[in-house]
């Protein structure tokens, strides 16, 4: 994050030296009346690590970057695909050239070539985890989707949720680094809340990183007319260490929405009003972020 902070100074530095026209058309179609981010805004790139925050904003339609949102990769995590993939793609085939060029004998042949395997395989697991695939998302106003792929390693039952307001389920999700890491919405819904508190990084394996990893918590409401009350929690873990949420208060969402994502291993925690559910999984079950169906509640009656 310091790194892309860094790197956004020298780039406003250079579009105001040496793209004065384009900084005018982007500060012409920029919406809002504040600037709630640490450093000047000139164009969405400079709004990544803020979006949630309810200042300077764009319309997709007039933002030259919208693309990145269609590519088969995350957009939180490009910096980190082409940084460190990128590097250690590089380091490869520097060894690679050294292999071909100076033609190393014995021991010494065999130590490039187990090197440039390792390296490759290291960028090849970045590029996997930064991964985004299109999801098929279910049309059923009665269903929830799963939030986050992985496996469920645990589906726990509330007596009383302070915020729900009823008995509720908890439905935990172990997110190792070979799963796709992007979290989305589980019902159509409204952002209510959000709630970040710090805490430890133990292995998200551990049932006690429930309570005591660093996390966000969202707060959301159904859409339509039942209005049943939701959390969604993004936990770190061991290894993860960076969470990622865009939203903002009072955002409308889709089910099956991109909400954010948490890098390199985590688990993710959806909390669901008991009543009129009907659980469609089961601990050990894998399922797949906006597309596997955790369960459905009981349509509303007519009076």
């Amino acid at each position: 994050m310091r790194l892309e902070l860094a790197w956004g100074y020298l780039r406003r530095l250079y579009l105001w030296t040496f793209r004065r026209s384009y900084v005018d058309r982007m500060l012409r179609l920029r919406k809002g009346t504040a600037n709630q981010c640490p450093h000047p805004v000139l164009d969405p790139r400079d709004l990544k690590f803020y979006r949630n925050r309810p200042g300077y904003w764009w319309d997709p339609r007039d933002d030259p970057f919208a693309w990145r949102d269609n590519l088969p990769f995350a957009r939180p995590g490009l910096a980190e695909l082409l940084l460190f993939a990128g590097l250690l793609f590089g380091m490869a085939k520097l060894l690679l050239y050294i292999l071909f060029a100076w033609q190393p004998a014995g021991w010494w042949r065999v130590f490039f070539g187990l090197d440039i395997v390792v390296l490759l395989v290291l960028g090849g697991l970045i590029v996997w985890f930064f991964r985004n695939p299109k999801r098929r998302i279910p049309t059923d106003p009665q269903v929830v989707v799963a939030p986050a792929d992985g496996l469920i390693d645990s589906i726990q039952e509330i007596d009383d949720d302070a915020f729900i307001g009823e008995p509720a389920v908890r439905i935990s999700i172990f997110l190792s680094i070979f799963n796709v890491h992007i979290n989305r919405v589980p019902v159509s819904c409204r952002v209510v809340g959000l709630k970040h508190r710090r805490g430890r990084f133990l292995d998200a394996r551990n049932p006690e990183s429930s309570t005591q990893n660093e996390q966000l918590a969202i707060y959301l409401e159904q859409a339509g007319d039942v209005r049943r009350r939701m959390i969604v929690r993004q936990i770190t873990g061991l290894i993860a260490r960076r969470i990622v949420c865009w939203l903002k208060l009072q955002e409308e969402l889709s089910i099956g929405q991109q909400l954010g994502m948490i890098k390199f291993g985590s688990r993710t925690e959806l909390v669901l009003p008991r009543r009129g559910l009907e659980l469609d999984v089961q601990v050990g079950q894998s399922v797949q972020a906006g597309s596997s169906v955790l369960g459905r509640y009981e349509p509303k009656r007519s009076s």
